[in-house]
C-alpha cells in the first residue's frame, strides 16, 4: 500500500495550489494526518469511489451538468433519487462517523470521484457536480500531491466559520489517483 503524509506534501510541494496551505497552523495540518486519511484508505470508501467511476466513465459534460441539474432540484424535496443513494450509502456513513466524532471540528467531508461526483458525503450538499471549484480542480485535477486549502468562511449549512482542505484519494493499493475528498473544518476549534 502506498501512504503519504499530508505534513510532508506540505514540506516538499512548492506550487501555488499550496501556497496559502504553508501558512495554515500546524495543528490544523495534523487534524487532517490523523483523522482524514484513515476515511481515504477505508475500504468502504475505496469501494464507492472505484464504483463511481466505473459507472460514471462514459459521462459527457452534458450528463453531468443534467445530473447536477436534477441533484439542486431535489436539494430540500421530499423525492430525492438522485441524492438519496448518496446519502443512505455506507461511505456516506465512513463520513457522518468522522463529524460525529469530531467534538465539532469537521463540520463536513465530501467525497468525490475521478469526475468530480459525489461519491459520499456527510450532509447534503447544494450541487452533485464538484468538478468544476477549486476544490477538485485544485486537488484531483491537480495531480497526486496536490492539496487545497480555501480561505476561512462563514459556510451557510454548518453556520461555522471554516475552511476546507481537499487532497487527492489515493487508491490503497497502486497509489494512483481515484477522486479527491474534502474535510470542513470549524476554524474556531484551532
Amino acid at each position: 500500500m502506498k501512504t503519504f503524509s499530508l505534513l510532508a506534501l506540505l514540506c516538499s510541494v512548492s506550487t501555488p495550489v499550496c501556497a496559502f496551505a504553508g501558512e495554515v497552523d500546524p495543528k490544523i495540518l495534523e487534524y487532517i494526518e490523523k483523522n482524514l486519511r484513515p476515511v481515504m484508505a477505508d475500504a468502504v470508501v475505496q469501494s464507492a469511489v472505484k464504483q463511481a467511476n466505473a459507472q460514471h466513465a462514459g459521462l459527457a459534460e452534458s450528463d453531468i451538468l443534467d445530473l447536477d441539474a436534477q441533484w439542486r432540484d431535489q436539494v430540500g424535496k421530499p423525492d430525492q433519487p438522485i441524492i438519496t443513494p448518496v446519502m443512505k450509502s455506507d461511505a456516506s456513513d465512513v463520513l457522518r462517523s468522522l463529524v460525529a466524532g469530531s467534538n465539532g471540528v469537521a463540520t463536513e467531508v465530501i467525497v468525490m470521484d475521478s469526475l468530480g461526483l459525489n461519491v459520499a458525503v456527510s450532509d447534503v450538499t447544494s450541487d452533485y457536480w464538484q468538478g468544476d471549484e477549486a476544490k477538485f480542480t485544485n486537488s484531483f485535477a491537480a495531480g497526486l500531491d496536490a492539496i487545497d486549502v480555501s480561505e476561512v468562511e462563514l459556510d451557510e449549512s454548518t453556520q461555522t466559520y471554516q475552511m476546507q482542505v481537499s487532497v487527492v484519494i489515493p487508491d490503497a493499493e497502486t497509489g494512483a489517483p481515484i477522486g479527491a475528498v474534502t474535510i470542513g473544518l470549524n476554524a474556531e476549534a484551532f
